[in-house]
């Protein structure tokens, strides 16, 4: 098949993708001191921006709100410490992890233990047809399509639509459906992350009123987040949602070559390499969600077969909003009017 843009540049792979797993092993070790001076200079940006952003309040209320953009990208930054903080790859301390991991909840609008339980569930289940609805991107092939009712196919289409994918939906996502245990509701534990995380928000942004009023909430605190949220959705999205992705049925489905070849490989600029804490890197991320971030780019020095595969630009990467359907026959994510002929 010839390459199309918005399809990241495979390269053939010498190694089978559950042998990846062995040989990236030796990545994956937190190193302590790396991982506090990561979080340092992720932690004190953000603080000190917060700090002008409130002080500029009494100079220019756009002075404030270019502060508060600028604090978005360490905001996501947290995020990703607390993603790898989930996976148990920040340090070697587990439970050091975990509480780390909650407090930066709290920032992130993000209930850790729902969190982690979810994205648990993401990795151990991307690219089965089988076992969607949990902790992904919506996604159906073009016969499920095919069979929707009219009102049914409209809100599939709403809801793939960029405007709500990335308008309404990050801001959905962090400050209403982040509020409550969705598909964990049955289990304690899942409630009590849920209600101390909303419990912490609050008596934060109690705090941020009785000082400042309702400004720093409204330039500062709004902005930052929902700014940081669309970003992480966004890089979410381009992870797995680009035409060579890789889907299976249940029965063939298997987890290395689905985290190996269903994962892009996002190349970005330094400056937003270091600011997503090298999310980018999402194909080895799948393969072995162990490495610390830090250790992902030397994973591409130390193999080139890794370092060439699933490659996706910026540029390449905004065609990707316009693919919604996975065709199972020839193994493309399609746009709505490319699946036209299929679904008649």
């Amino acid at each position: 098949m010839t390459e199309t843009p918005q399809s990241p540049r495979r390269s053939p792979e010498p190694r089978a993708a559950r042998d990846w797993v062995k040989l990236l092993s030796e990545y994956r070790d937190p190193d302590t001191t790396r991982s506090w001076f990561e979080l340092a200079v992720t932690i004190g940006p953000f603080v000190l921006l917060w700090a002008l952003a409130w002080w500029s309040l009494g100079v220019s209320y756009w002075l404030t709100l270019a502060l508060s953009s600028l604090n978005a990208a360490f905001l996501l930054r947290l995020f990703a410490i607390q993603h790898d903080c989930g996976h148990g790859a920040f340090f070697r301390n587990r439970t050091l992890s975990d509480w780390l991991g909650r407090v930066l909840g709290v920032l992130t609008l993000t209930p850790y233990d729902v969190w982690r339980r979810s994205h648990s569930i993401h990795h151990s289940s991307a690219g089965n047809l089988g076992r969607r609805g949990m902790g992904d991107i919506h996604t159906l092939t073009v016969a499920e399509y095919r069979d929707l009712t009219p009102y049914n196919r409209l809100m599939y289409r709403l809801y793939r639509h960029p405007l709500v994918l990335f308008g309404l939906g990050p801001g959905y996502l962090f400050f209403l459906q982040n509020r409550l245990p969705l598909g964990l509701m049955e289990t304690a534990r899942y409630w009590i992350s849920a209600m101390c995380t909303n419990a912490a928000i609050l008596a934060l942004l109690g705090l941020i009123f009785w000082f400042g009023g309702l400004m720093p909430i409204l330039l500062i605190f709004l902005p930052s987040t929902l700014l940081a949220a669309t970003a992480g959705v966004w890089l979410f999205y381009v992870q797995h949602q680009f035409e060579t992705t890789h889907w299976e049925a249940e029965e063939d489905w298997q987890l290395h070559d689905a985290a190996l070849h269903g994962s892009s490989h996002y190349v970005m600029p330094a400056v937003l390499q270091w600011l997503s804490a090298n999310i980018g890197i999402h194909h080895v991320h799948h393969l072995h969600s162990r490495i610390p971030f830090y250790r992902l780019p030397r994973v591409l020095r130390d193999h080139a077969d890794l370092a060439t595969g699933n490659r996706m630009t910026i540029r390449e990467s905004f065609q990707n909003a316009r693919l919604h359907l996975w065709d199972e026959d020839s193994r493309r994510l399609l746009s709505f009017r490319e699946a036209r002929t299929l679904i008649g």
